[in-house]
């Protein structure tokens, strides 16, 4: 590990002009690639303080050991040479994008003398015009099937192509005229390329001026009762319509947009790129990157925008690109963006109509494409393997742990305070054992009472159902037995915990609770089963109040850890110091999917919770009050109990809420104190965790 200080450049040397940036490690390659508007400034950033960087930030300027720049006269011209530098250093510690597959594109090779329409993947070659890309080949070829009734472009291969043309006899789809046959001179290259650049136009979003042009034929071929050519113009207009059906009209016609959405996370990123031409979606991609350095959004799309278009030229850029966040130096990414297109480009963010709207589909793609990457890794049995040994090796555990459970707080400004509580055996999510717990006997954000309640509740609950069953305590052997369909004996007697300590500050197990403990085959129910680790999510605060909660109950075979958001640190009980996992590690991947899941729970189970209480609040009775406005107030009291207590002039600093409608929220709440069970929900019903707990 090197010392930045070692190569630090003295501040004199550093020009605060324009510039590009390289860091280099001890053999010399690059590993990092920067741009900067002020060199002196951004350079001296690497070289503060190293716990005052960022993680990854800190692992370059370690692994580094000479920096050096190029001085550039604009921001654009460095925005190019950045581009420029990645593409041929291809550092290590620079965001790149991969596609998570292989796309193909519809392809038209305008650069041979017969020009061919074929499908293509890969590399984009000079002089072809693609389009697309598409989600599948076969979609591809049904969509040229149709359209070479009214363009009879080349579709053969070079040796089909030079075999028809020695011979004198072309092809099957020549003599069926879906080919106009310029392997035996049924055309003339200048006709056939005609036809190839009208093929290419149709695709690029000009439809209406083909479509018209068919039917007026059709129509003067009727009246001058050429029948058969009416009904040939007819079919071929009906296949051209029917081959604009496959991509749904999404904005107004002509329309010719990039929408870029992005998922991420503290790991990793998902980008979706949809590519709308003439109004209609025209091809989508995605990419999936490790977050290799530190980035925010708006520097994933610089990235993204480099990527798509630093080989492009012409029309191939839009018009319009929306993105999710804007670039840091956004008028030098427009500039560039307008001198690669030749006109200018607009780059925005949607914020109302049917631009906003597809926004959020790609967005919702975008997640998706995240999910199941993540998702392809749990999935596979030998990864989760890896991951559960790498777990149990970073926490010190005898054995992996078969089931981990994960919990999370949720609340909106310490009301409607909830909790979750996931289960993950053999490294997969057992949704039916999911649990949702509302917190009680407090108020306020304090997620570490809040964690040692809902652990202290959930294995008091174990330890009593042990003792009601009385005969066997399931090991994790047992507990990775019980995942087949049933069991046949009873597994033998394992090691007892020790017995439950009274605990008198935790609260009691409701009678609705005291349930059979049984399944109709004599087992245990699954809510009965220990884990062999326990996740929290936070970090040293919320672990050391599990491990409270468990020690009260004189349970102390139970790991615990936490997994704080943040760095992705994993923090252990009576531990100064995390353990920090390596970022490709699939047991931190396995950690952060569980806690994940955890948070997802909590907050949608927290969300319904509160839109109830909004539904059933006395603000109902209030004329005038929309929903926009309620949900205001809501918002900026975090209650309906902390709004009656607030004065007229409180209520009116509300954005939107005037004095007539202030004194009317005050009169209806006052209205309803008396007897108002709908009021009484603002502080939570109590429901314990068999209630609901199926997701």
């Amino acid at each position: 590990m090197a010392d930045p200080s070692s190569y630090r450049p003295s501040p004199g040397q550093i020009p605060d002009s324009p510039g590009v940036y390289k860091f280099r490690d001890e053999h010399r390659r690059v590993i990092y690639v920067g741009k900067a508007k002020n060199l002196r400034q951004r350079v001296a950033n690497y070289f503060q303080d190293l716990a005052g960087l960022h993680p990854r930030t800190r692992s370059m300027v370690t692994t580094a050991a000479s920096v050096e720049w190029t001085v550039v006269s604009t921001e654009v011209e460095a925005l190019q040479l950045e581009y420029t530098w990645i593409k041929e250093f291809d550092p290590r510690f620079n965001v790149k994008y991969r596609d998570d597959k292989s796309y193909p594109y519809l392809a038209v090779t305008l650069n041979e003398e017969f020009p061919r329409v074929q499908v293509m993947r890969g590399a984009k070659k000079k002089g072809v015009r693609y389009f697309g890309p598409y989600g599948h080949a076969w979609a591809i070829r049904e969509t040229v099937d149709l359209m070479l009734r009214v363009f009879p472009v080349r579709t053969c291969s070079a040796g089909v192509f030079k075999n028809a043309a020695r011979t004198g006899r072309p092809c099957l789809l020549g003599y069926i005229d879906k080919c106009s046959a310029p392997c035996v001179g049924r055309v003339t290259p200048e006709e056939h390329r005609e036809l190839a650049e009208d093929f290419c136009d149709f695709m690029a979003g000009r439809t209406g001026t083909y479509i018209r042009r068919l039917e007026k034929d059709m129509t003067q071929a009727a009246e001058e009762m050429e029948y058969e050519r009416a009904a040939r113009l007819r079919d071929d207009a009906g296949a051209l319509k029917r081959a604009m059906e496959k991509s749904a009209v999404v904005l107004a016609d002509a329309t010719d947009a990039d929408l870029i959405a992005v998922a991420e996370d503290e790991l990793e990123a998902a980008l979706q790129i949809f590519h709308v031409r003439g109004g209609r979606v025209r091809g989508q991609r995605g990419w999936v990157t490790d977050k290799v350095e530190a980035v925010d959004t708006a520097g994933l799309v610089e990235h993204a925008l480099q990527q798509l278009y630093g080989e492009e030229r012409g029309d191939a850029v839009p018009k319009e690109v929306l993105v999710p966040a804007l670039p840091e130096d956004l008028e030098a990414v427009s500039q560039w963006l307008a001198e690669r297109r030749g006109s200018q480009v607009s780059l925005r963010i949607p914020q109302r109509g049917d631009k906003k709207d597809l926004m959020a589909t790609v967005q919702r793609n975008a997640q998706q494409a995240l999910g199941l990457h993540k998702t392809k890794r749990a999935s596979d049995l030998t990864t989760r393997s890896r991951a559960l040994e790498e777990i149990a090796e970073a926490l010190g555990l005898d054995t992996a742990p078969l089931r981990i459970e994960c919990y999370d707080i949720s609340h909106l400004q310490g009301d409607d305070v909830v909790a979750s509580m996931v289960v993950f055996e053999d490294g997969l999510a057992r949704k039916s054992e999911y649990r949702r717990f509302q917190i009680k006997g407090f108020e306020g954000q304090d997620d570490v009472r809040s964690m040692h309640e809902v652990i202290g509740r959930r294995f008091k609950r174990y330890l009593q159902e042990k003792e009601r069953t009385g005969e066997w305590e399931a090991t994790p052997e047992a507990a990775r037995g019980a995942l087949a369909p049933a069991l046949t004996d009873p597994p033998p007697a394992g090691p007892t915990a020790t017995g439950p300590v009274p605990a008198p500050a935790l609260p009691a197990v409701s009678p609705a609770d005291e349930t059979d403990p049984r399944e109709d085959d004599g087992r245990p129910k699954r809510f009965a089963y220990p884990p062999q680790l326990v996740v929290v999510d936070g970090g040293q605060p919320q672990v050391a109040a599990a491990k409270r909660a468990l020690d009260e109950l004189g349970i102390d075979d139970i790991a615990v850890c936490g997994l704080a958001k943040r760095l992705e640190e994993v923090w252990l009980p009576d531990d100064d110091d995390p353990v920090v996992l390596p970022r490709s590690s699939e047991g931190l991947y396995l950690l952060q999917r569980v806690r994940d899941e955890a948070h997802r729970f909590a907050i949608t189970y927290q969300r319904a919770k509160r839109a109830k209480r909004i539904r059933s609040s006395p603000l109902d009775d209030v004329a005038g009050l929309g929903e926009t406005r309620k949900q205001a107030l809501i918002k900026h009291f975090g209650s309906v109990k902390k709004l009656r207590q607030a004065t007229i002039e409180e209520i009116c600093e509300v954005p939107g809420i005037g004095r007539r409608t202030a004194e009317s929220v005050a009169v209806a709440l006052a209205a309803a104190a008396p007897a108002a069970p709908a009021v009484n929900t603002a502080t939570g019903e109590i429901m314990e965790e068999d209630d609901g707990g199926t997701s």
